[in-house]
C-alpha cells in the first residue's frame, strides 16, 4: 500500500514539477515586466533630466534678458524684464549684484541707470503689495589683503589655466588695467558669493553678446562659461534670447563664436514698399499725431517691423509718403492684427482721401543695414 502510493507520487512527479515551473514563470513574468517598466522609466527620466539640465531654467532666462537689456540700455525693455525675472524667483540681490558686475563691461552709466531702473520696479511692486524676497546677504570677503592675488586665484578657476603676473600682452603693455581686471573685477565684485560663478558668466556673456565689437571677449567668455558647467545648448539658446530681445546681427555673433549655423537678417521674402497718401486738411494735425504713435510702437513692439518712417512734403503738407519694411510677408501679416494698427486703421479711415501702396524691392539689401546703423 505505502509502496503502491510511493510509485504512484512518483509516477506524478513530472506533472507536478511541470505545475510548479508553470507556476514560478507566471509569478515570474509581472515581476520581469515590472523590472523592465522601472528600468525604462528610470531611464526616460535620467534622459529626461539631462536634457532639463542642458536648457536655461526661466530665472537664467531672466538674467540673460536683464543683462542683454542693461548692456544695450533699453530701459523701457528692462523694466519689464526686472518684473519678469522678481515672478521667476530672482531675489532682489540677485538682480542688484547682477547689475553691479554689469558696470566692468557695459560702463558706470548703463548700470546705474539698470538699478535706478529696478529701485522704479521695487517701489511700484511695494506699492501693490508685493514683497519681493531679499535673499542672501551681500557681502564682502573679510579679508582684504593682496586683492590682485585673490583675484589672479579666481581667474584660474574661471579659465582652469595658469594666471602669470602681469597678464601676457595687454598687463604688460597697461599694468594698471590688470590691476582693475584682478583686483576689481575679479576679487572685489566675484567676493559677493550672492551669484554663482555659473550665473556670473551668463550674465557676462549676454552683455557681450548684445553689444557690438566686442567678439574677442565673448570668445573668452564662452570658453570660462564652458569650464564652469554651462552647455553649448545653453549658449545657443541664450544666442535665442539675444534674438529676441536685441536683434539678429548681435545674436549671430554669438552663433558664429559657437560655430553654430547662423540665422540670415534679411529674409528671402522681406518686403519693401511705399505708401503714399493724401490727408484731408481739416484733419492734419490728428492724423499726424495717429500716424505718429502708431509707428513708434510698430517699430518698438514688433521685432518683423524693420522700419516705418513717415514723411511729408514740404510744399504740400496734406502728401503723405510712408517707407514701410517687414523682415517677411509673415512678420508683415501679423502687423496687420496688433491693436495699434486696428487703432490707427479705424480711427483714420475717414481722414484719408486717397491711398497708393507701391510694392519695391532693395537693389542692395546689405548695405541697406548700415543705413539704420547710421541711425542708431
Amino acid at each position: 500500500m505505502w509502496f503502491g502510493s510511493a510509485l504512484s507520487r512518483r509516477q506524478n512527479t513530472p506533472t507536478l514539477t511541470k505545475q510548479i515551473d508553470r507556476m514560478n514563470k507566471t509569478t515570474r513574468l509581472p515581476g520581469l515586466l515590472f523590472f523592465v517598466v522601472l528600468l525604462s522609466t528610470t531611464v526616460m527620466n535620467a534622459q529626461q533630466t539631462i536634457v532639463d539640465n542642458q536648457r536655461l531654467s526661466v530665472p537664467q532666462q531672466r538674467i540673460v534678458s536683464i543683462s542683454a537689456l542693461t548692456a544695450t540700455g533699453d530701459l523701457g525693455g528692462l523694466k519689464a524684464q526686472l518684473g519678469a525675472g522678481l515672478d521667476a524667483g530672482l531675489t532682489v540681490n540677485e538682480i542688484k549684484e547682477l547689475l553691479v558686475q554689469l558696470y566692468a563691461y557695459c560702463g558706470f552709466p548703463r548700470s546705474l541707470n539698470g538699478i535706478s531702473t529696478f529701485m522704479a520696479v521695487l517701489d511700484e511692486r511695494r506699492a501693490k503689495g508685493i514683497q519681493d524676497p531679499q535673499g542672501k546677504e551681500i557681502r564682502l570677503a573679510s579679508d582684504r589683503s593682496d586683492k590682485y592675488e585673490r583675484g589672479r586665484k579666481v581667474l584660474e578657476t574661471l579659465t582652469k589655466t595658469s594666471q602669470p603676473k602681469p597678464a601676457p600682452g595687454f598687463g604688460e603693455f597697461a599694468p594698471r588695467i590688470d590691476a582693475f581686471l584682478k583686483e576689481h573685477l575679479f576679487a572685489d565684485v566675484f567676493d559677493s558669493d550672492v551669484l554663482t560663478y555659473q550665473q556670473r558668466e551668463l550674465v557676462t556673456i549676454s552683455a557681450l553678446a548684445a553689444m557690438p565689437g566686442v567678439a574677442s571677449q565673448l570668445q573668452a567668455h564662452v570658453k570660462i562659461g564652458l569650464n564652469i558647467g554651462l552647455t553649448e545648448n545653453q549658449l545657443v539658446e541664450v544666442a535665442g534670447l539675444i534674438e529676441t530681445f536685441i536683434d539678429r546681427t548681435q545674436a549671430n555673433t554669438l552663433r558664429e563664436v559657437l560655430a553654430k549655423p547662423t540665422v540670415p537678417v534679411i529674409e528671402t521674402d522681406m518686403m519693401v514698399r511705399i505708401a503714399e497718401l493724401e490727408i484731408a486738411p481739416e484733419f492734419l494735425d490728428q492724423y499726424k499725431a495717429i500716424l505718429k504713435e502708431e509707428a513708434a510702437k510698430s517699430v518698438q513692439l514688433e521685432p518683423g517691423v524693420i522700419a516705418i518712417f513717415p514723411m511729408f512734403e514740404k510744399e504740400k503738407p496734406t502728401q503723405f509718403k510712408l517707407v514701410e519694411i517687414y523682415a517677411s510677408q509673415a512678420a508683415y501679416q501679423a502687423h496687420l492684427k496688433t491693436p495699434h494698427f486696428q487703432h490707427y486703421k479705424t480711427t483714420t479711415q475717414n481722414m484719408v482721401k486717397s491711398l497708393k501702396l507701391i510694392e519695391m524691392s532693395s537693389i542692395d539689401p546689405e548695405t541697406m543695414q548700415a543705413v539704420f546703423k547710421k541711425l542708431k
